[in-house]
C-alpha cells in the first residue's frame, strides 16, 4: 500500500464528513497509497439540535492527514495539491483576526430554525427562493442557520458587515485555517447549498441574503473548481507553499470521482441514507418531482448542475435489525442472512423509520412490515429491508427521469452498503439498468483529488481520468420483467399504505 522510496507527486484528498475525518493519498495513475480516518464528538445540547466545535474539526483533520502520510510513507513535499471535500450545508461563523468562532458550528441535520422556515412560507417566499436556488426552504441548508447565529450574538450582524467576522461552510473554514486567513472562498458545489447562491450566476443574491437579514459582506468568495484557492501556510503539519486546489460538496464530489462527467449520468451513495445525484448537464432542471436542483461543479468556465434526491433511512435500516431487533450482530451478517432464502415470501418493509424522503418528502410517515405470515423467518424480514432500501432508489430515479425526460441508463453506486452484493443485483433488477461498483469505493475522497489533481496538471483532462477510471463489477437485471413490475406493484400498495 505504501509508496516507500518514490518521490512522484501525489494529491491529499480531505475528507471532512459529519461524525470524522479521513485523509487519503492519491497517485497520478488513481492508486490510492493510503486512507487515514478520525472521528470526533457530536454535540445535541438540545433535541434536535446538533454542533460540532471547530477546533475538534480541525484536530481531526490533522490527526487524519499526519496518520495518512505516514501510511503512505511519501514526505509531505511530495503532496502537489490538496483537495477538500465536506459535509455541506454545516454552517460556522469566525472572528477574521483570531480565528475564534463565535458559536459551534450548525451541523446540516440541526432542526432549530424549523419555526422560522415556516415563518418564510407563510409569507409566500418559497417560489422566489425555489426558483433562484433549486432548493426548498428547510432547516436543513445554511441561510437560516447564519441568520440565527447572528440573531444570538450582540453586534455580531454588525461585524459582519464590516468583515470582522466571517461565514464558511466547513470547506470555507479548512481553505482559512490552513492558509493562516489568506483565502476566504468557496466553490458552486457549497454555495450552492446555502439558499443565497443564484443557480444561473453562481452568485450571492442580494435579494435573497435581504429576505434572509443577512450581510453579503462577510460571505466567502465563490470561485471555480478547476483554479487554486489558496497555499497552505502556518499549519504545522503541513508545508507552507502547497495548493488548495478543490473545494467541493462530498455528494458533488462522489458524482466527480464516479467520473459522471456526461448528462444523464447518476450514482448513488448508500450511506446512512442514501443519496442519488444525476448529472444535468449546463441545464438548470427545476424539479416537477421533489427533486433539489443543485450545481455540482465549475470547470473551464462552464456550470455543470444536477438533480439530487435523497431517502433519509438506508443503512440505518441494517443498523436498526442489528441494534432494535437483534436479527443480526453486526451488518455484515446481513446479506448471508438474506441470501439463505430464495426472496422475500411475500413480505414489504418500507423503511420510513424517521419519515420519507425525496419524492415523497412526508416527514411523519412511519415505517411498516407488511405481508407477513405464519412462514415469516428472520432471513425474509432481512431480505425485505435490502429491498426496501432498493425500491426507494427507484422511485428517486423514476422522479429523475421524469424531470429529465430521457431515461438513466445506468447507475454507479458507492458507500458501506454498495459492498452488499445481494442488494446490488435486486437494485438492478428493479431498476431494469445496470449497476456498476468501481473498483475505489472511497469516491467522494476521490472526487476532491481529482479536482484537485487538474487543476495542477497532474492530470491531464476529465478524458484522461474516465481512461484510468475502472469498474470492480457490474450488475445487470436478470428477473423477468412481469417478476419486476409485480414486485414494484406490491411495494406501490405497502407505500400508499404508509402514506395514507
Amino acid at each position: 500500500m505504501g509508496a516507500q522510496g518514490s518521490s512522484k507527486p501525489v494529491v491529499l484528498a480531505i475528507d471532512q464528513g459529519t461524525t470524522g475525518t479521513k485523509a487519503l493519498l492519491l497517485d497520478a495513475s488513481l492508486r490510492v497509497l493510503s486512507e487515514a480516518g478520525c472521528e470526533f464528538a457530536q454535540h445535541f445540547p438540545r433535541p434536535g439540535w446538533v454542533e460540532h466545535e471547530p477546533d475538534e474539526i480541525f484536530e481531526s483533520v490533522r490527526a487524519s492527514v499526519v496518520q495518512a502520510i505516514a501510511q503512505a510513507g511519501v514526505d509531505a513535499g511530495q503532496i502537489a495539491a490538496i483537495g477538500i471535500t465536506n459535509q455541506r450545508e454545516t454552517t460556522l461563523i469566525w472572528d477574521a483576526k483570531t480565528g475564534r468562532a463565535l458559536h459551534r458550528a450548525i451541523v446540516w441535520q440541526d432542526r432549530r430554525t424549523a419555526d422560522f422556515c415556516r415563518e418564510l412560507e407563510r409569507e409566500g417566499l418559497e417560489e422566489i427562493f425555489r426558483r433562484k436556488t433549486g432548493l426548498v426552504i428547510d432547516p436543513y441548508f445554511s441561510g437560516t442557520k447564519i441568520r440565527w447565529i447572528l440573531d444570538q450574538s450582540e453586534g455580531a450582524r454588525e461585524a459582519a458587515a464590516r468583515r470582522q467576522v466571517l461565514f464558511g461552510t466547513v470547506d470555507s473554514y479548512l481553505a482559512w485555517r490552513l492558509t493562516a486567513g489568506a483565502s476566504h472562498v468557496t466553490d458552486v458545489s457549497n454555495a450552492s447549498r446555502t439558499l443565497l447562491m443564484d443557480l444561473r450566476t453562481c452568485r450571492w443574491d442580494a435579494e435573497l441574503a435581504e429576505l434572509l437579514d443577512i450581510p453579503t459582506e462577510f460571505l466567502p468568495e465563490i470561485v471555480d473548481n478547476d483554479q487554486i484557492f489558496g497555499e497552505t501556510r502556518g499549519a504545522g503539519f503541513l508545508p507552507d507553499g502547497i495548493p488548495i486546489a478543490a473545494l467541493v460538496g462530498d455528494q458533488q464530489a462522489a458524482l466527480f470521482g464516479q467520473v459522471c462527467f456526461q448528462p444523464g449520468e447518476a450514482k448513488c451513495t448508500y450511506g446512512t441514507g442514501a443519496f442519488v445525484v444525476l448529472n444535468t448537464g449546463e441545464e438548470i432542471i427545476h424539479s416537477r418531482r421533489g427533486m433539489l436542483s443543485t450545481a455540482a461543479w465549475k470547470i473551464g468556465g462552464k456550470t455543470t448542475y444536477a438533480l439530487e434526491g435523497s431517502c433519509f433511512v438506508a443503512g440505518a435500516v441494517v443498523q436498526w435489525l442489528r441494534d432494535g431487533l437483534g436479527l443480526i450482530r453486526s451488518s455484515e451478517e446481513i446479506e448471508a442472512l438474506a441470501a439463505s432464502v430464495d426472496d422475500a415470501g411475500g413480505v414489504v418493509f418500507v423503511p420510513a423509520l424517521t419519515g420519507l424522503g425525496a419524492p415523497y418528502w412526508n416527514p411523519q410517515a412511519r415505517g411498516s412490515i407488511s405481508g407477513l405470515t405464519r412462514g415469516t423467518t428472520a432471513a425474509h424480514i432481512a431480505r425485505a429491508a435490502l429491498e426496501g432500501i432498493a425500491f426507494q432508489i427507484h422511485d428517486i430515479l423514476e422522479a429523475m427521469k421524469d424531470d429529465l425526460g430521457a431515461p438513466v441508463l445506468k447507475l454507479k453506486v458507492d458507500g458501506g452498503a454498495a459492498r452488499n452484493d445481494l442488494l446490488l443485483a435486486f437494485q438492478a433488477d428493479i431498476l431494469g439498468i445496470d449497476v456498476i461498483r468501481p473498483q475505489i469505493t472511497s469516491t467522494t475522497s476521490v472526487g476532491a483529488a481529482l479536482q484537485a489533481g487538474l487543476a495542477v496538471g497532474l492530470f491531464p483532462s476529465i478524458e484522461a481520468i474516465r481512461e484510468v477510471w475502472k469498474e470492480e463489477r457490474r450488475f445487470s437485471p436478470q428477473m423477468d420483467a412481469a417478476e419486476a413490475d409485480e414486485r414494484r406493484e406490491r411495494w406501490r400498495r405497502a407505500l400508499a399504505a404508509v402514506r395514507a
